[in-house]
């Protein structure tokens, strides 16, 4: 499954444990929530990286106290339909502040591909290759906003506030 981070297409790092597979000491893992809650001071405590993978049925906010010491979090849509990892994802960017890697995994469609960027997703795993380059033209066609997002992008606002007085006269007559 291809995964994009940051509109590149790279490989994934980080290996998945099973639920009843031990955590080894070194290395990137990526644990279900269960196993990491199980053991959460003793594994997000360990030398490698550590991830894991949130179902969107459960509270963001169990997660907090271990937010510093986790390097990713995976947030999943089951089905295209159900956005609840959206309201997690803004979640953990703007009230927990969470900056590391915010991946979605499921049924991630193309068409939400500039939805889930504005969410505060940094990476995506991808079902099908083709849609691997199609994601990475999306993130590179739009580069101004309107709506402020959790994705940390400017506004059309604040481009036009800093743009100085000459470019916001010009776009206030085009207008």
């Amino acid at each position: 499954m291809p995964l994009i981070r940051n509109a590149e297409q790279v490989e994934d790092r980080y290996r998945r444990i099973a639920d009843d597979a031990s955590v080894p000491e070194e290395g990137a893992v990526l644990l279900p929530a269960a196993q990491f809650l199980a053991g959460a001071e003793r594994i997000a405590g360990r030398p490698g990286a550590t991830g894991v993978i949130w179902p969107n049925d459960r509270d963001v906010a169990e997660l907090a106290p271990y937010l510093g010491r986790l390097a990713l979090v995976a947030l999943v849509f089951p089905t295209f339909r159900d956005g609840r990892a959206y309201s997690q994802a803004r979640a953990l960017r703007e009230r927990y502040r969470f900056g590391g890697e915010l991946r979605a995994t499921g049924d991630v469609l193309r068409d939400q591909f500039l939805f889930l960027r504005r969410a505060g997703f940094n990476a995506f795993e991808v079902r099908k290759p083709e849609d691997a380059q199609a994601f990475c033209d999306a993130l590179q066609r739009y580069d101004v906003f309107y709506q402020p997002a959790a994705d940390g992008e400017r506004g059309a606002l604040r481009h036009r506030r800093n743009a100085g007085p000459r470019l916001r006269h010009a776009v206030t007559e085009l207008a």
